[in-house]
């Protein structure tokens, strides 16, 4: 079998055009708290218009269909923030999309894709993909993955444009990593245009499979009820062949951090940065806090801030409870 064609940065940057005007440039925000030796930016993807990242990848794979076929709609399946980006897209080209959902996905993610038209199917804990493939045998219509495929990666790679012509002498870059979409498409563009950088995807102990894939050479497989554990909910997928091949070419390496530390990272970016992130998004900053990375200046990836209110009350009242002084 022959190895996948990986994206290029020229790929990306294509991307990037299509994308002009119909995303936000997110700024890298100087987190003036952080450790002096590692000078922190924070990249708060948190800030686009479906609350997460995924509106990159979405809108660059829909506008690359076919007319005639994107006309017969999209399907989706996602735990909830590539549900709402595919759904938004879908709206902003004005065809239907008929979006997969787990049943344990966050009430919040659910009630947002709906809000923007689209049809919302629920399924069981490892049922997505099923269903997903029966929707298109009924529909006709086209399946955009979360992160299986190459629009996919090319779109979410715009974030390493922006932080390449940000801060050119970055030295080092966290990224979550779940089925590697974002790491692969953010990896490819820092490892093409700041060489020297260091691209670190971040994984829950709970849900380390890609750093246990990349020790061995392989990917490594996870049940979904041991990925499940994880309160980041939206890193509980592993990479495909196309996103594994990618990693393997562009991160230095998969660093884990723990369910404790990734609460205390949301309460960190609440309070000190005044950022909303879900727990998925915050594993950046507490790879940065747990892991000795490289000194220079160093950018935490915020992927997403769709996370339920009272889960967020829940997590910086607790912080605040035992004084914990976030960002010391």
């Amino acid at each position: 079998m022959s190895a996948p064609t990986l994206v290029t940065v020229d790929d990306i940057r294509s991307a990037a055009e299509r994308l002009r005007g119909s995303i936000l440039r997110t700024p890298l925000i100087p987190a003036a708290w952080a450790d002096p030796a590692r000078p922190l930016w924070i990249k708060p993807e948190s800030l686009q218009v479906i609350g997460a990242f995924k509106v990159r990848g979405a809108l660059n794979a829909i506008s690359r269909i076919d007319p005639a076929a994107r006309r017969r709609g999209v399907v989706a399946y996602s735990s909830g923030n590539h549900a709402q980006a595919v759904a938004y897209a879908a709206a902003r080209f004005g065809i239907e999309a008929h979006i997969v959902m787990p049943e344990e996905t966050p009430e919040i993610k659910v009630v947002r894709t709906r809000s923007h038209g689209a049809r919302v199917v629920l399924c069981e804990a490892g049922q997505r993909e099923a269903v997903a493939a029966r929707l298109v045998a009924e529909t006709g219509a086209t399946l955009v993955p979360p992160f299986d495929h190459p629009d996919i990666i090319a779109g979410q790679g715009t974030i390493g444009l922006e932080i390449a012509e940000d801060l050119p002498d970055v030295a080092t870059v966290l990224v979550p990593v779940s089925g590697g979409g974002l790491a692969s498409g953010i990896g490819t563009a820092i490892r093409a245009l700041c060489p020297h950088a260091e691209i670190f995807g971040v994984e829950p102990e709970l849900a380390a499979d890609t750093a246990a894939g990349l020790r061995r050479g392989s990917p490594v497989r996870m049940s979904i009820q041991e990925r499940n554990r994880t309160i980041a909910d939206g890193l509980r997928s592993e990479p495909s062949e196309l996103t594994f091949a990618h990693l393997q070419h562009v991160l230095t390496d998969v660093l884990t951090v723990s369910e404790d530390e990734i609460r205390s990272a949301v309460a960190e970016l609440a309070v000190r940065a005044r950022l909303v992130s879900e727990p998925s998004g915050a594993v950046g900053l507490a790879a940065y806090r747990r892991h000795a990375t490289p000194a220079g200046p160093t950018v935490v990836v915020l992927s997403g801030g769709n996370i339920e209110p009272a889960l967020l009350a829940d997590i910086v009242g607790a912080s605040a409870a035992v004084g914990v002084d976030q960002g010391h």
